[in-house]
């Protein structure tokens, strides 16, 4: 199959797994969309909402859907890195004695990080080397992960007490921050109706795993002009204070900028929406509409921005206007 069929192959089956993540999810739609960037895009999500926002369902969902394996890891303050990669244990055959490797759910093709904030930076980090490397070591032995791998992690803004922030070596691992806003009174009511009857809709399986490796691969051939990416590294640069480029307000309200994952990302991101919406090549508004999950939380605002009461969100968007 070439490579142009495969984009139509795509479009099609974007359709078709849209159509089914419907049957349960009301709304959210530039959520999945951005999801299904990431996940083409091979990167990782952080979905940050409130309680009640169907967060989880999206994900559990999104797996069905994708006949992929999923796992589910409830993170707590108790929660420690052999419980998220797996241990060894004394295993006993014929008499003999062997070490055995038993797997954690981090040997899953999708993972949910179920409130990721709740455990301390010790236990996080176990996720670091899976999301960067596709593998996990244990006592000095390496152990592949399913491929595809694609990590998304829930946190909930509006409790602090009893949680610990992520590091910023780990955010950075993650391509997205995806927001997930209040529903409208419309989609309320339908979520309303729908959630507290006794029918519970289906979702048929859409796309293999084989087929989204593949997909995976074509968007790393997906062409980009050096004038668009020349474009992005300029911009990701002037979020940086210490650039020599950047406006004054960067200086006054950044304490860091973005790294170059966030070009990166910025320019795969691109790529993927492109691909998603049908097109051969990405454009500069494909990397606007990616822009404020890419950079919502790798610009660290300052004390001054604080002060201001100017928000990461309020920075991004004063870039934009300048792209």
């Amino acid at each position: 199959m070439s490579d142009i069929e495969t984009v139509e192959k795509l479009k099609i089956a974007k359709d078709k797994l849209t159509k089914e993540l419907k049957e349960r999810i009301v709304g959210q739609d530039e959520v999945i969309n951005q999801i299904l960037i990431s996940l083409l895009a091979q990167g990782h999500c952080i979905l940050l909402g409130v309680p009640g926002l169907a967060k989880t369902l999206i994900v559990n969902t999104l797996a069905e859907t994708l006949s992929l394996s999923f796992s589910r890891i409830q993170f707590t303050p108790d929660l420690m890195p052999a419980d998220i990669t797996g241990t060894e244990i004394v295993d006993s055959i014929d008499g003999k004695r062997s070490f055995r490797f038993i797997k954690g759910p981090i040997f899953a093709s999708i993972v949910l990080a179920d409130e990721i904030n709740r455990t301390p930076p010790r236990t996080q980090s176990a996720l670091l080397q899976a999301m960067q490397e596709y593998n996990v070591t244990i006592s000095g032995k390496t152990y592949n992960l399913e491929s595809p791998f694609f990590v998304l992690a829930t946190q909930n803004p509006i409790e602090q007490e009893g949680t610990y922030p992520l590091p910023e070596a780990q955010l950075d691992r993650f391509m997205f921050e995806i927001e997930v806003q209040y529903p409208s009174p419309e989609e309320e009511e339908q979520i309303v109706e729908t959630t507290t009857s006794a029918y519970l809709p289906k979702v048929k399986k859409t796309i293999s795993a084989q087929e989204i490796i593949e997909l995976q691969a074509l968007i790393r051939k997906v062409p980009v002009s050096k004038e668009l990416i020349h474009s992005v590294v300029k911009f990701v640069n002037s979020t940086r204070p210490n650039s020599d480029s950047c406006p004054k307000y960067i200086k006054d309200w950044v304490a860091w900028g973005g790294s170059p994952r966030a070009s990166q990302y910025l320019i795969l991101g691109a790529k993927a929406r492109a691909i998603l919406e049908g097109r051969y090549t990405p454009s500069i508004d494909d990397v606007r509409y990616v822009a404020v999950p890419v950079l919502r939380h790798r610009i660290i605002p300052n004390f001054n921005a604080e002060a201001e009461g100017i928000t990461t969100l309020d920075i991004i968007q004063k870039l934009l206007k300048e792209l």
